[in-house]
């Protein structure tokens, strides 16, 4: 007599059955991979720790961040502005193309290329701060400014690398996590640019 094995279920790594999505709680219903939303997360937790950091020593001194703030260059931080919002707009637009069967490389490309203008301004910037001498050492108020921007700027450029990979290997779950994580250096900068370029 032959004897019957018992139906078995394979259980993935991560403890859901295979075949099964892994549940994620509330990120499950967010676009993307969920563990881009924890990276995200993250992010925007150290942002807002250094934002705090920003406005707790420009309380304690606001003579030295008032006359220090008036040597930026509020033209080209509002110009990359433009230029970051704009390279958002065209992710979301290369999702919108990919869900609907259509070719999105271009909006993709054009993103991608929108941030290799944004960290050429700003490279124009840290240029002309460190020719007239303004550098980390100069104060308070200009290491916080490198400090914010320098960051910020090594996530555009990470995020230009995330879009071209997802461009290449361009399921729309990819593409998704990829511009979750380039509208959130687009939030980042919308918030930094008036904190540390135009609020006294």
């Amino acid at each position: 007599m032959t004897e019957t094995a018992a139906p078995t279920t394979v259980v993935a790594a991560d403890g859901a059955a295979d075949g099964e999505a892994a549940d994620w709680g509330p990120l499950s219903s967010l676009p993307g991979n969920p563990m881009m939303w924890i990276l995200i997360l993250g992010e925007l937790a150290a942002f807002g720790a250094m934002f705090i950091g920003f406005a707790v020593t420009r309380a304690l001194d606001p003579a030295t961040f008032d006359a220090s703030q008036a040597q930026l260059d509020r033209l080209l931080g509002g110009v990359n502005t433009m230029v970051l919002v704009t390279s958002g707009w065209l992710v979301a637009v290369a999702v919108r193309r990919r869900a609907s069967g259509r070719s999105h490389r271009a909006a993709m490309l054009g993103a991608m290329a929108l941030g290799g203008v944004f960290l050429a301004i700003k490279a124009v910037e840290y240029g002309d701060k460190i020719g007239r001498g303004l550098t980390l050492e100069t104060n308070s108020f200009f290491q916080l400014y490198y400090l914010l921007t320098g960051f910020h700027a090594m996530h555009v450029a990470a995020g230009i690398i995330i879009l071209g990979i997802v461009t290449w290997w361009d399921s729309l779950e990819n593409l998704e996590t990829g511009a979750a994580f380039w509208h959130m250096v687009d939030l980042i900068w919308v918030l930094l640019y008036p904190i540390v370029y135009l609020l006294r």
